[in-house]
């Protein structure tokens, strides 16, 4: 190696680490302002009330009538609606829907194969065998059934079209942006006034593909998990600043919204929630964690999020007879 290329070689080793240094300051060093106002939200799901034991309907209803939840973010799931192909059931979303319209309150709903909750993307018993080609033509019909059912309702405040569609997780195909696309423009076809959220893991990229995407971009927002390929739990490291930063950097480069639309507020256990016991969820959430990540939220200066796990509060107070994380959201909504 003749000593030009070695010092060209430091200089170019200089620079990157130059560059690391810099990028790591702007993301972990310094406070984010802190938001005037923060909207916070629900993510609610029928499914997962479900399979706590729960009544869905009772801890909904609660959700709007205890909590005074305004922001509500919903899911429709497509084995719930077309159980038997062709044949399109709207009765349990219409009264998720019509309830949340008695009460003034607005819903962002999740459309598409792939919506909040494992395993992910759920899809009806009929549709699982068939070619993927075949099933994403199936995935657009029931995306156009739902636009055209819903898009006259004030109470529909946002599409979500799919749920983290670049994080690979859960039981679904690989992803598909060709597809992703068409089912957005199939969307904005069918509904040109409501904007469209994509959404991306909060924690890992820098959320260009959903900006890129999107109209408006979705993030989630986790504190703890329970990492399956270590057998560990895991704190994030990021400040909340970390967060900022990012959709700091998502409004300048695209000039597009950043709202979180899953703030860590249930525990992530090593099995699902409902099969885990109440020491083993205690490990990642509590009262104390749940104040910790609201607090943590608020100096992200984010001024939107759907707090995820209102069906577990539910289930802690009606079935575990503790209340406190269920009071303690009381409070954040009705202070608001």
């Amino acid at each position: 190696m003749t000593l030009r290329l070695r010092k060209f070689l430091k200089k170019i080793s200089l620079i990157v680490l130059l560059f690391i240094l810099l990028l790591g300051c702007f993301f972990f060093v310094g406070k984010s302002k802190p938001a005037e106002k923060i909207n916070w939200g629900i993510v609610f799901s029928q499914k997962h009330s479900e399979l706590l034991g729960l009544d869905w309907k009772e801890n909904y209803l609660a959700i709007l009538d205890d909590l005074k939840a305004r922001h509500l973010k919903l899911a429709a799931y497509w084995d719930l609606i077309e159980k038997e192909e062709g044949i399109y059931d709207f009765e349990d979303l219409d009264w998720q829907i019509n309830e949340a319209e008695k009460r003034n309150a607005k819903v962002l709903l999740v459309i598409g194969r792939r919506v909040p909750r494992w395993p992910e993307c759920h899809v009806p018993n009929w549709a699982e065998n068939l070619a993927e080609n075949t099933q994403q033509q199936k995935v657009l019909n029931l995306i156009e059934q739902i636009v055209l059912r819903y898009k006259d309702n004030s109470t529909i405040e946002f599409w979500q079209v799919e749920n983290e569609p670049f994080f690979p997780f859960g039981e679904c195909p690989p992803l598909d942006k060709k597809f992703l696309k068409r089912e957005i423009d199939l969307v904005k076809s069918l509904d040109n006034q409501r904007s469209i959220i994509i959404s991306e893991s909060g924690e890992f990229p820098l959320w260009f593909s959903a900006a890129k995407f999107g109209d408006i971009v979705g993030h989630t927002l986790y504190r703890i998990v329970w990492v399956q390929e270590l057998k560990i739990y895991f704190s994030f490291p990021f400040p909340p600043v970390f967060y900022g930063r990012k959709a700091w950097l998502i409004n300048k480069l695209f000039d597009k919204k950043v709202i979180c639309i899953e703030l860590q507020a249930e525990p992530w256990s090593p099995t699902l929630l409902y099969d885990s016991s109440l020491e083993e969820q205690k490990k990642t959430m509590d009262i104390e964690q749940f104040k910790k990540n609201i607090e943590f939220a608020k100096n992200t200066g984010i001024d939107t999020f759907y707090l995820w796990g209102t069906e577990w509060w539910y289930w802690m107070k009606e079935k575990q007879n503790d209340s406190q994380i269920w009071n303690e959201a009381q409070n954040l909504f009705i202070s608001k």
